[in-house]
């Protein structure tokens, strides 16, 4: 029997996620079908709880729907809950309940390790304030960095963000005009990259051996690692975060943790021959 799966979007057609979850379910000998579903706007709920109905068994949420997919699950894991964001839905043993949990955090900081960045006792910069920073930052401190500075356009949403992980770790939040002096790591999870803009930044952002680490992807470097580069920073895109967290969803619903690296090759290559 296939055990059915889906990614819930809007706009979902560029997704790779049935690409990634097809390459896993070979690879681990798992029988799944997973489809992308375009949910509408004004009633992600009800998406849900249609393909629950009909023999669904899990789903990955992506924009704009994670915070709604929070608000629905009966049960919520402790990385979900820091997060108040949802990307990976789990049908209970009941076949009535849903558990949530994020997978993003765990992909980011995954990825970093297979490019050996190292976290631990560093200096670490987080452009944002959003959900997509929102649902990294315990991972990122969990690593046990230095220190954590996040920034934003809006210095007091960086500054609120931050206080809600203050227990985990050395945090901080301000405005752009905050990130003074020099970051091992800087993290882009702004939407800016997707506008071809940059961050108001200072060219001095960058230590010896940094790493600027951009959550999107794409044929080409986005503005963000091109500038970074330029500065002497190794630029890393979300590729690879992207994979990460699939093979984490995939492990939460099956029980096997997939290798990653040919899917992010085959990716990779599909991108560049296109």
């Amino acid at each position: 029997m296939t055990d059915r799966y889906c990614v819930f979007g809007n706009p979902i057609s560029h997704s790779k996620s049935p690409v990634i979850h097809a390459a896993f379910a070979e690879q681990t000998g798992e029988a799944i079908d997973y489809s992308a579903i375009e949910a509408p706007l004004d009633d992600f709920a009800g998406a849900w709880h249609r393909f629950m109905a009909e023999g669904g068994r899990g789903a990955n949420v992506t924009v704009p729907f994670k915070e709604q997919a929070f608000a629905l699950c009966d049960t919520l894991s402790d990385r979900a809950l820091r997060a108040g964001a949802v990307n990976t839905l789990i049908v209970g043993a009941d076949q009535d309940s849903t558990h949530g949990d994020t997978t993003d955090g765990v992909g980011l900081v995954r990825d970093l390790f297979h490019h050996d960045v190292v976290l631990k006792g560093r200096r670490i910069l987080v452009l944002g304030a959003g959900g997509a920073v929102r649902g990294v930052l315990e991972p990122l401190l969990a690593a046990g960095p230095a220190s954590v500075l996040v920034v934003n356009r809006t210095a007091a949403k960086a500054a609120a963000l931050a206080a809600d992980f203050q227990d985990l770790g050395t945090i901080q939040g301000g405005g752009f005009e905050a990130a003074t002096g020099q970051f091992d790591l800087v993290v882009n999870g702004t939407s800016a990259s997707l506008a071809g803009e940059l961050p108001p930044l200072p060219e001095t952002l960058f230590a010896p051996g940094a790493t600027a680490y951009d959550m999107m992807y794409g044929a080409e470097p986005t503005v963000f690692l091109r500038w970074a580069s330029g500065l002497g920073a190794m630029p890393v895109d979300g590729l690879g975060m992207l994979v990460e967290q699939a093979a984490e969803s995939f492990l939460l619903w099956r029980g096997k943790r997939p290798l990653t690296e040919s899917v992010k090759y085959g990716l990779r290559l599909d991108l560049q021959t296109k």
